[in-house]
């Protein structure tokens, strides 16, 4: 890998990082989801500094070249985010869920509430 790709790797995920500080301190990106882009970023910052640790990573995998190593880590970067807002989902469900029911309850309370008067 020449000088101005490690140069230009560099500067991808350095500015990725920054980007990733800047949205969490504008609460633009919640912490909770931010770990994972960071990860990404530092993984970046990381192989594109040290070609060799991205050669390392193709013969462990199996890969026959470099670029499907990074294809690789791509997916199963893409992987982790969806595992990610699927268990956000769920637990976002299960809250709407609920909230329904007690809602549902309020609005049965409310009901009856209205018709005792009317009983007397």
């Amino acid at each position: 890998m020449s000088t101005h790709q490690r140069v230009v790797a560099a500067i991808f995920a350095l500015t990725l990082l920054v980007t990733i500080i800047e949205l969490v301190r504008r609460r633009k990106l919640k912490e909770e989801y931010s770990w994972l882009w960071i990860m990404a970023g530092v993984g970046a910052l990381v192989i594109g500094l040290n070609y060799s640790l991205l050669e390392t990573i193709t013969r462990l995998i199996g890969a026959g070249f470099t670029s499907s190593a990074l294809f690789f880590l791509g997916i199963f970067f893409v992987l982790a985010l969806c595992l990610q807002f699927s268990v956000k989902i769920s637990k976002l469900e299960t809250q709407v869920k609920n909230l329904v029911q007690h809602i549902s309850l309020l609005e049965a309370e409310k009901s009856v509430a209205q018709q005792e008067p009317h009983n007397k």
